[in-house]
């Protein structure tokens, strides 16, 4: 999706959630799309001060919990650490690299998705799944990296 799209979605999502655009709210949606790498708000906050210097940490927080209610971003949370932000709106699973720290998306096929949402006793109805796997990326089992 090119800046122009992106621009117009996060327009679209905000007037039909009662909200206007702001340079603020494009920015921080801006940076998200670009690297996708599950920033947390620290992350998020040093790349849009490097383009809005004026900003504040306290306008980035408002400004995800913005793009989250909307729907134009996910909040992702790892156990204890710092929440993250995830612009695949698809149903996903995250590989955690507990080596790096970094955060990667795995696509689940929707059947799968189903299957474990099938899972649930009579009367529970999950909107949606987190499932994380937990490991290091390139890793070797037999120690020959």
């Amino acid at each position: 999706m090119s800046h122009a799209e992106n621009n117009a979605a996060l327009n679209k999502r905000l007037t039909d959630s009662g909200l206007r655009p702001t340079p603020q709210r494009e920015i921080v949606f801006k940076v998200i799309l670009e690297k996708r790498d599950h920033p947390t708000v620290d992350d998020i906050f040093a790349r849009v001060r490097a383009q809005m210097p004026t900003i504040s940490l306290a306008t980035v927080y408002n400004c995800l919990e913005t793009l989250v209610h909307c729907g134009l971003v996910r909040q992702v949370n790892f156990e204890r650490g710092a929440s993250r932000y995830c612009p695949n709106l698809s149903e996903h699973a995250h590989f955690h690299d507990e080596l790096t720290d970094e955060i990667h998306d795995i696509d689940v096929p929707p059947d799968m998705m189903a299957r474990l949402k099938a899972l649930l006793p009579a009367g529970y109805d999950a909107g949606s799944i987190e499932l994380t796997y937990r490991g290091r990326t390139g890793h070797n089992p037999h120690g020959t990296n």
